[in-house]
């Protein structure tokens, strides 16, 4: 037997072995990984975590730089990051968990859930619209209010749905990435299970995945080992804090404020992986491309971006709230998952492809 740690090559006579461990490899990888955020998101700065997991083995996990400056703490694994519009997907797997259960279907139409919106197309949009981007809802909310804007929660956001008249394009014809149809799925959990958008998530996801310190934000809520976003000021050459009360519907919660940390965000992956929460089918369904969106050669399911790279599928979000900024991909083929948390910007999409491709050449993707 071939032990599998290794790439075994023989001549064509049968004279020559050539053994390369993938150890090795897979060392080189942990270290090329290493170098390239000690350099990006140098300590005494700003910084974030990656982790990658491979099957059931967390293969890298680090933290860079600072989850907060004032007063300095560390980024760690353990740190509690806003995953902004990643937390998209656990929406809609809250969805599909209702409809699993048959309390909702994903045909049902919005007006069913808020029979206050007065305009007749809202009988032809359905939830499975809202998942996918392809409701035609415009996003047009009012911007002059900063009270409004900077704090505004899940139903004051979407409440400009009430008079809205018009829509971006027939429902289901074409995609539109916007944040307050997601905001709606707030209330229709509410509506479909009867209990409060929050309960609701940490009884029936949160805690069967193991996620117990895993939370939404709200003013004034303690949230433990929270990190802060933050902005580089050129003129000042300061970092300042970027997030709550400086960046626009920060507090709005189905679409985009959820604070979890990398190492709960791999007990997600598990319950994913396990149907611990949805069964195959409904993940299934989340996990299929109903529409080709604007970026290259990637659809959108429900919650989660879907693509492919090196021919195999590649399923993810990113997340952009404040100073955080957020990666999070899923490689079903060789069971990988990739997390980048960040508390500043970077060059996110440039970021990910090269820790793909170290990924690739050790085997790892």
């Amino acid at each position: 037997m071939i032990n599998k740690c290794f790439v075994v090559l023989f001549s064509l006579l049968g004279s020559i072995l050539l053994t390369v461990s993938c150890n090795n490899k897979q060392d080189k990888a942990i270290n090329q990984i290493d170098e390239l955020f000690t350099l990006m998101w140098p300590s005494g700065e700003p910084g974030g975590v990656v982790l990658v997991l491979n099957k059931d083995k967390v293969v890298f996990s680090k933290g860079y730089g600072l989850a907060a400056i004032d007063p300095e703490i560390p980024a760690t694994p353990a740190t509690n990051f806003c995953i902004a519009s990643v937390s998209k997907q656990f929406a809609s797997v809250a969805i599909l968990r209702l409809a699993q259960e048959g309390k909702l279907s994903l045909e049902d139409p919005v007006s069913k859930y808020f029979p206050q919106f007065r305009a007749p197309f809202f009988q032809e949009i359905t939830l499975a619209h809202l998942l996918s981007h392809t409701s035609g809802i415009p996003d047009v909310r009012p911007r002059t209010d900063s009270l409004y804007v900077y704090h505004s929660t899940d139903v004051e956001s979407y409440s400009y749905l009430d008079t809205l008249s018009f829509l971006n394009f027939p429902p289901g014809s074409s995609y539109e990435y916007i944040n307050p149809t997601y905001q709606l799925l707030y209330t229709v959990v509410e509506t479909a299970s009867g209990v409060p958008f929050e309960e609701y998530m940490k009884n029936e996801l949160f805690l069967p995945a193991g996620m117990s310190n895993t939370l939404y934000f709200e003013s004034g809520r303690d949230i433990p080992s929270m990190a802060h976003g933050y902005l580089f000021n050129s003129e000042s050459g300061v970092w300042e804090e970027y997030d709550y009360g400086e960046a626009s519907f920060f507090a709005s919660k189905a679409d985009g404020a959820l604070y979890t940390s990398a190492e709960e965000f791999v007990l997600w992956e598990y319950a994913l992986r396990k149907n611990t929460i949805l069964d195959q089918e409904m993940t299934g369904k989340a996990h299929t491309s109903y529409i080709s969106t604007d970026l290259p050669d990637t659809g959108y399911g429900y919650g989660w971006f879907i693509s492919q790279i090196n021919g195999a599928p590649k399923i993810f979000h990113t997340g952009d709230n404040g100073g955080f900024k957020i990666y999070a991909g899923r490689y079903p083929q060789t069971e990988t998952l990739l997390l980048i948390f960040s508390t500043r910007d970077f060059e996110r999409e440039e970021t990910v492809e090269k820790v793909e491709s170290i990924l690739a050449k050790a085997g790892w993707l």
